[in-house]
C-alpha cells in the first residue's frame, strides 16, 4: 500500500490482517523520489499557486525532518527562506542540524514565523494554542500523510473565529481583533490539492506499486503470510533502472573480483533489505 502504513501495522499487531500486504510507501524508490524529490518541487508550486508568496527572507518552520521534510526544507532554503525544523527523533534532528537548520520546538518559534508546514504523518501537530500565538498573515499548510496534522476541530468549534473563503483551497481564519491566519487546502495535502505532481515521479511510484502487485500475485504459496512486507530490494532497484534511460545514464558494472569482495551479486541487489 502507498500512503501512511501505520494503521496496517496496527492491524497486523492485533492479528486482524486477513491477507498479505506490501508496504510500498516505505520502499526506497517511494521514499527517495516521491517523498523527497517530488515534495521538493511541489511544495513551492503549491504555495505559489495559492498565495503568490515570496520566499526570500521569510521565516518558516517545517514540522518533521523525514523525507518529505528534507525535500521541503531544501526547496525553501534554496529560495532564501530562513528555515526552522521541529523533530522528535534525535537522528532526524541531528541530520537537520548538519544540513544547516535550527532545530527548535513549535512553541518557541510560533510567534515569529511567516509559514508553518507540517510534514510528520502524525496528528494534532498544530493546535488551537499555536493558532492563537501566530502573527497575522501566517500561512499554515500540510505536506504530511493525512489531514490530521492540523487540529482544525478545536478551531472550528470556537464561535469567536470567522472563516472567509478567499479562493479555492485558501481560507482566512479571522480573530476578533482582526488577526488573520491563512489556511491552505483546509489542512489536506498541499501538493495533492494545490499543485501538480510531476509525471516522472508518478511513473516511479506507479511502477513500484505494479511490481508489488505482480510479486504478491506470482509468489508461490507460503512465501507471504498474513503479514506486511517491503518490496524486495531487487525490484526496488529494477524500478530505478527502468527510469535511468530518461537521463541517458550508464551504469558501471562490477567486476567478478569486486562483487566477490563486497559479497554480492554483480547484478544486484546492491543494498541489504533493511536499507532505506
Amino acid at each position: 500500500m502507498d500512503g501512511n502504513p501505520t494503521w496496517l501495522y496496527q492491524l497486523s499487531k492485533k492479528g486482524k490482517l486477513c491477507i498479505p500486504a506490501m508496504n510500498v510507501n516505505d520502499s526506497v524508490t517511494k521514499q527517495k523520489f516521491d517523498n523527497l524529490y517530488c515534495c521538493k518541487e511541489s511544495i513551492v508550486d503549491g504555495l505559489k499557486r495559492t498565495t503568490d508568496v515570496m520566499f526570500g527572507g521569510k521565516q518558516v518552520v517545517v514540522c518533521g525532518y523525514g523525507e518529505v521534510g528534507k525535500g521541503s526544507c531544501a526547496a525553501l532554503k534554496a529560495l532564501g527562506a530562513i528555515v526552522y525544523v521541529t523533530e522528535v527523533d534525535p537522528i532526524c534532528a541531528l541530520q537537520a542540524c548538519m544540513d544547516g537548520f535550527r532545530v527548535i520546538t513549535l512553541t518557541e518559534i510560533i510567534r515569529q514565523v511567516d509559514m508553518v508546514i507540517t510534514c510528520t504523518g502524525n496528528r494534532n501537530i498544530v493546535g488551537r494554542e499555536h493558532f492563537d500565538k501566530m502573527k497575522s498573515g501566517c500561512i499554515v499548510c500540510n505536506m504530511g500523510h493525512s489531514n490530521t496534522e492540523i487540529d482544525l476541530v478545536n478551531v472550528l468549534r470556537t464561535t469567536e473565529l470567522k472563516w472567509q473563503r478567499v479562493r479555492p483551497h485558501v481560507d482566512h481564519i479571522v480573530w476578533p481583533d482582526g488577526k488573520r491566519v491563512i489556511l491552505l487546502a483546509e489542512g489536506r495535502l498541499l501538493n495533492l490539492s494545490c499543485s501538480t505532481v510531476p509525471s516522472f515521479v508518478l511513473s516511479i511510484t506507479a511502477t513500484t506499486q505494479a511490481l508489488a502487485l505482480i510479486e504478491l500475485y506470482n509468489a508461490p504459496d507460503g512465501r507471504y503470510k498474513q503479514d506486511i512486507y517491503l518490496l524486495p530490494k531487487k525490484m526496488d532497484e529494477y524500478v530505478a533502472s527502468l527510469h535511468l534511460p530518461t537521463f541517458d545514464a550508464h551504469l558501471t558494472e562490477l567486476t567478478d573480483d569486486q562483487a566477490k569482495y563486497l559479497g554480492i551479486s554483480k547484478y544486484g541487489p546492491f543494498k541489504p533489505n533493511y536499507y532505506r
